[in-house]
């Protein structure tokens, strides 16, 4: 990859892990970034020590101090910049973002499209932090709420979007009056410090403190700081159903808060309805795009049998067309896992589905000769399976759809579909409104998110992410999804001459 953007945004070797002035690394200690488009060294970021670590937050506690003063809609002019700069930064961000992650292109540049949005949004809500007024019962008295900013956030964010997580939590936070901390995949960590470097003129421009937004780097044992201090109030994760538990337990162990975005197992209701074109470019991008690797990826889809047939040979004939390569290629529909262990657990997989009774329609494998020396490169594969199998019950971050029959009514299948740990994102293709509204009844999906004749995958900023169940409860990004990262206030006015106390007490004195 040509480093000129690198370099343009002052990343370094020994680029320390935050924007509080520590330059070097006291850890001696370096996480190596490597691509999974072609195994190449793309560049380090040193590991954050405890000390760097105590400074960090320190810098930060400041910073909230001054932040917390400057008025909201003041707070979204800082962002509406940042919106700017990364406007102009889109190609170059997006293209580390696909080259360090492995996404396609397109979805790099959609990545930091994203960020822009999210932007733009928190510029809006700045002037829209509303609070309610309520009646008392008591005459002469007022009463209303108001939100006031918590503090440090920690933000923990996983590979697979390296840099729109972090985007969704940081702009919305920071119009709340709260300042960050970022602890970024170690996967992805340059695409961080680009994240970082593009804020920090923009705070420098405005002369605002530094510590309003900084990043920490290393494995879990720095995300442990994290999640155990008391001076962060909100820890939000994105993550594995196992890392949320951690994390979850680590910040309830000290009544802090957590917003957690886990694991998904989502699938798509087929009925016997439903549109088979709609049908094919859903599951296809959902199943496939950012080679399996997104939470709201589909795993499952659930047709009825009276479609199955006709679904199954149409979709294993679409996977037949699909390009597999360099994800800078615009050709190429797919791109890499993002390591060798996501290749494992890949493999993995596919051994299991067979062994508990798996059908393989569409065979996996790794792939291997030129444009593939990375070795993460693999197939995307159909499984015809049965929702009750424990490998399809777990979710496996690949391109690994398992195709599901069910016979009687969407009753029966919206069964199936909840019948899993997970409750992410979910979708019903149909054209009937009696089918569709079912699905989005309290009846229906228990998902977070719920679609219908639409993937699973694609949420827009402007609605709240989330889902259920073992996905962790948690809200990011659009609706009111801002409250999380405030504390509600209740307060009550008296402008009469007599203090009317509750239960009808009284003082003779």
């Amino acid at each position: 990859m040509d480093t000129k953007f690198l370099k343009t945004l002052g990343l370094k070797k020994q680029n320390a892990g935050t924007w509080t002035g520590l330059k070097s690394s006291e850890s001696k200690q370096y996480i190596v970034s490597y691509s999974p488009v072609d195994g190449k060294k793309i560049g380090e970021v040193s590991v954050t020590s405890k000390k760097e670590y105590e400074k960090v937050v320190d810098t930060a506690s400041k910073a909230f101090l001054a932040w917390r003063e400057v008025p909201a809609p003041k707070r979204g002019e800082i962002v509406r910049q940042y919106g700017d700069e990364l406007r102009k930064y889109k190609d170059d961000l997006g293209k580390l973002v696909s080259y360090e992650m492995g996404k396609s292109l397109q979805e790099g540049y959609g990545e930091v499209q994203e960020m822009i949005d999210i932007c733009d949004f928190a510029v809006g809500l700045s002037r829209q932090l509303y609070g309610l007024t309520m009646h008392s019962e008591r005459p002469l008295h007022r009463m209303y709420e108001q939100w006031h900013p918590l503090g440090i956030v920690g933000i923990i964010s996983a590979f697979n979007f390296p840099v729109a997580v972090w985007s969704w939590n940081a702009m919305i936070a920071m119009v709340c009056g709260d300042v960050c901390i970022w602890k970024a995949s170690e996967k992805t960590p340059l695409c961080a410090v680009a994240c970082q470097q593009i804020l920090h003129k923009v705070l420098k421009k405005n002369k605002l403190p530094e510590g309003i937004s900084s990043i920490i780097t290393g494995d879990y044992q720095v995300g442990e700081w994290l999640t155990s201090d008391k001076r962060v109030p909100l820890i939000s994760a994105t993550g594995s159903t196992r890392m949320g538990k951690i994390v979850g337990s680590a910040v309830a162990q000290r009544l802090g808060r957590s917003l957690l975005e886990l694991g998904g197992n989502n699938a798509v209701i087929v009925t016997e309805s439903a549109d088979l074109n709609l049908v094919l470019v859903g599951a296809l991008f959902g199943a496939v795009g950012t080679c399996g690797q997104r939470c709201t990826t589909t795993r499952r889809l659930i047709v009825h049998e009276s479609m199955y047939n006709q679904v199954k040979t149409k979709l294993v004939a679409a996977y037949k067309q699909l390009k597999i390569g360099n994800p800078l290629d615009s050709k190429n529909h797919v791109g890499p896992l993002i390591d060798q262990n996501a290749v494992e657990a890949y493999l993995s997989a596919l051994d299991a589905a067979k062994e508990q009774g798996g059908k393989i329609l569409v065979p996996g494998g790794v792939l291997s000769g030129k444009g593939y020396e990375s070795g993460c490169y693999v197939k995307p594969a159909i499984v015809e399976a049965n929702n009750d199998m424990a490998i399809v019950q777990h979710e496996t971050f690949a391109p690994i759809l398992y195709l599901i029959s069910y016979k009687g009514t969407v009753e029966d299948a919206i069964h199936i579909q909840n019948d899993v740990p997970q409750g992410l994102s979910s979708a019903i293709m149909t054209t009937n409104l009696r089918e569709a509204e079912k699905f989005l009844s309290y009846a229906g999906s228990d998902c977070g998110i719920a679609n219908v004749n639409i993937g699973t995958s694609g949420a827009e900023i402007g609605g709240a992410f989330g889902g259920e169940k073992e996905t962790g409860g948690g809200r990011e990004s659009g609706s009111d999804s801002w409250k999380a990262y405030m504390r509600r206030q209740t307060n009550t006015i008296n402008y009469s001459t007599q203090l009317p106390l509750a239960q009808g007490i009284k003082f003779d004195f």
